[in-house]
């Protein structure tokens, strides 16, 4: 018998969400529900520079509203499920991945600011060259004089093949294609790989549904489910929604927040209609409740190239 199905929503509170945002959320709790699954909601507050409790909060307002509400976790669940309250948690798994001889001081600036972050595949990430990885003890002592290192993760020669339930197979050379990674930034910030792995792995989440530009951060963190020693779970990567003139929708420009669209008077069933419509699961874009949708879900449904939104369907 195959374990219940556990899948999350992992907002990022840096921004109201927006249509792209509830696009992927709607798959992903399309996907648990119609398996009889279950979905927890993880806030991921990693960076306190770039996110705010209000957005967090908003967040989970604008997702009752649509009726995709969540079994377990969120703001009310605590430290269980809030990454900013988690650092111990991480620090323990930092621990365990030193103990193996697998982290070492980078004193490189390129990216650090970012690592927090989670890494899209349009924003052209840079390949480690892992100059820092031949340091000795002395010469790391010496530079950490001068600034605080950050950690990153040795990938030595591992290459990584699975499964994406929407993409099929995918190969990745983390030597090659990613590097070796950060697990903590300099300012003493736990990476988005790192919290993200661990997260999944201790909370038992079976799969993880989310947008195809993050499909080139699986493999890394398949690698770290492994040498944490849990089960990876199953990625299925989801097309993106874009905006009708073909930009990544984004939190930072305002695009088309749901806030925005409830303050136009828009309900929840007239904007899931719409958008299970660009998801293929609806012939005409009509009111439906989240409910109703689930019964018709498939992923054969769902296409595999990105959504553009057409143009005028949110103007009120």
């Amino acid at each position: 018998m195959s374990a219940p199905v556990l899948g999350r929503f992992a907002p990022s509170p840096s921004g109201a969400l927006h249509l792209g945002n509830l696009f992927c959320f709607l798959l992903c709790w399309l996907s648990a529900k119609s398996k009889g699954g279950q979905v927890l909601m993880r806030i991921e507050d990693l960076d306190p520079a770039r996110t705010d409790r209000a957005y967090a909060q908003q967040a989970e307002d604008d997702l009752r509203f649509l009726g995709l509400t969540w079994d377990r976790g969120g703001l009310a669940g605590g430290p269980a499920s809030v990454q900013s309250l988690r650092s111990g948690f991480y620090g323990e798994m930092l621990a365990r991945l030193t103990a193996h001889g697998l982290v070492y001081p980078c004193f490189c600036s390129r990216a650090q600011l970012h690592a927090a972050s989670a890494p899209h595949a349009s924003d052209g990430e840079p390949i480690y060259d892992g100059r820092c990885r031949a340091l000795t003890a002395a010469q790391a002592a010496e530079l950490s004089k001068k600034r605080k290192p950050a950690l990153r993760l040795k990938v030595g020669d591992a290459k990584i093949t699975f499964t994406d339930g929407h993409y099929g197979t995918v190969t990745q050379d983390l030597s090659t294609q990613c590097g070796d990674f950060i697990l903590r930034r300099s300012d003493g910030v736990y990476a988005y790989q790192l919290a993200v792995a661990a997260d999944d792995g201790a909370m038992g989440v079976t799969e993880v549904v989310r947008g195809r530009d993050l499909l080139p951060s699986a493999p890394r963190q398949i690698y770290l489910h492994r040498l944490l020693g849990f089960t990876p779970p199953e990625f299925i990567h989801t097309p993106l929604l874009l905006a009708t003139d073909g930009r990544r929708l984004s939190k930072r420009d305002g695009d088309l927040s749901l806030s925005g669209l409830r303050a136009k008077g828009f309900s929840a069933e007239d904007i899931l209609g719409r958008l299970a419509f660009l998801a293929g699961l609806l012939e005409r874009p009509e009111p439906v409740t989240a409910r109703e949708l689930v019964s018709l879900f498939s992923w054969e449904r769902v296409p595999k190239e990105d959504v553009l939104l057409p143009p005028g369907w949110f103007v009120s």
